[in-house]
């Protein structure tokens, strides 16, 4: 098994918690953590359906029959059990149960309902660079990255992405979907899965999604929200404190996994990345991914926006933590260019009579190190790195 960077935090949570929720898409890895670091405890599939009628018709029963110790997965095929859950979770004892979920939909309402409080809700991304790398799966170039993905069954089967992911959108996302929201127009919603994929990296306009699919705007907004709670999609928001331009309000649209997105976008090999259109917008991708993992298995507070103003002047990534500012330009060229700092210069100034210590970085393709106008330029290979 390749060991979870998150695997500390998991534990530590099950400590002081009576619920441990781990929750993100599906196929990243939440079952086989689970059952590995709770190897005593008594595992119960709520996607079995006579486990699943068994709770829905008899929750105190079914509760009775596994007090203590259990990992419940994929409990949100059964939202009746959160407020029963509620009355155990009152009790004494830490680290009852386990409780995981791919479908986030149903599963933050009914925790925000009956849980607050008692449960420590973790997300399981797939793996990070890092993660592969310490299990030498690595790979030497960023394309290579880009195009497999870095969903754990391609890893642990030796799948080819080209045969997993569609296999993926089919099983997963389509029948999810359509499970929770009784979507009858699954050709139609292929077709905005893709028109998603060909928006990456951009300022997202709805009207223009829906317009192009030949569906309502609201329509395309209540899809879009399935995608993003059910860690599909990332909308990545604009940062606007401390500026009195008028900035860009409207969020970027990313993909959890660029092998997903290159899979909807027909890319057949990573080859064909070094001149598709799209190359610089899957990068940036793909480093935005490395650190939103990195934020997950650090439980780390650091928010995550962008930066652009009117003028088209834009700064791919800023984390803000506290009182400090990391601003992240992410180029996809392997020679570095004096075009890389012009807009994190522009930014610093800014920033001269500020509070906020910005503090600069410029992530690229390629290999060398080097710093420019104080601005230090690093590898994509050291991501994800703050200045």
């Amino acid at each position: 098994m390749i060991n979870r960077a998150i695997a500390p935090q998991i534990l530590s949570a099950a400590k002081t918690y009576p619920f441990v929720g781990l929750v993100g898409p599906r196929q990243s890895g939440k079952t086989t953590l689970a059952k590995a670091l709770f190897p005593d405890y008594t595992y119960v599939s709520l996607e079995n359906l006579d486990q699943r009628t068994y709770a829905q018709q008899d929750p105190r029963g079914f509760l009775a029959a596994y007090p203590n110790h259990c990992i419940f997965d994929e409990i949100q095929k059964v939202p009746e059990l959160f407020s029963y859950l509620q009355e155990i979770g009152d009790q004494k004892g830490m680290g009852r149960y386990i409780l995981t979920g791919s479908q986030n939909f149903l599963l933050h309402r009914h925790i925000s309902q009956s849980l607050s409080g008692r449960i420590a809700l973790l997300s399981i991304y797939p793996f990070s660079m890092g993660e592969l790398s310490s299990a030498s799966l690595g790979f030497d170039q960023p394309e290579e990255y880009m195009f497999t993905g870095m969903y754990p069954p391609i890893y642990d089967r030796s799948v080819a992405p080209t045969n997993w992911y569609p296999n993926y959108i089919q099983t997963y996302i389509e029948r999810d979907i359509r499970d929770l929201t009784q979507i009858t127009q699954l050709s139609t919603f292929q077709i905005f899965l893709k028109l998603c994929a060909g928006r990456i990296g951009q300022t997202l306009n709805l009207s223009s999604l829906a317009r192009d699919c030949g569906i309502t705007h609201n329509t395309a907004r209540a899809w879009l929200s399935l995608l993003e709670t059910g860690y599909i999609v990332h909308l990545l928001r604009p940062y606007y404190r401390n500026f009195n331009k008028r900035l860009v309000k409207m969020p970027k649209l990313y993909f959890y996994d660029t092998g997903l997105a290159a899979s909807l976008l027909g890319i057949q090999s990573s080859d064909q990345l070094n001149s598709h259109y799209l190359r610089g917008e899957l990068f940036e991708n793909f480093a935005l991914t490395e650190y939103l993992k990195h934020k997950a298995n650090t439980q780390s507070n650091a928010e995550f926006f962008f930066w652009r103003d009117q003028a088209g002047r834009e700064v791919d990534l800023l984390a803000e933590t506290g009182p400090s500012l990391s601003a992240i330009e992410i180029k996809s060229g392997k020679t570095i260019s004096d075009d890389y700092i012009k807009n994190l210069v522009y930014l610093q100034s800014l920033f001269v009579n500020a509070q906020t210590e910005l503090k600069p970085l410029v992530v690229y393709a390629g290999d060398l190190a080097q710093t420019r106008s104080n601005i230090p330029i690093r590898s994509w290979k050291a991501l994800p790195l703050f200045p």
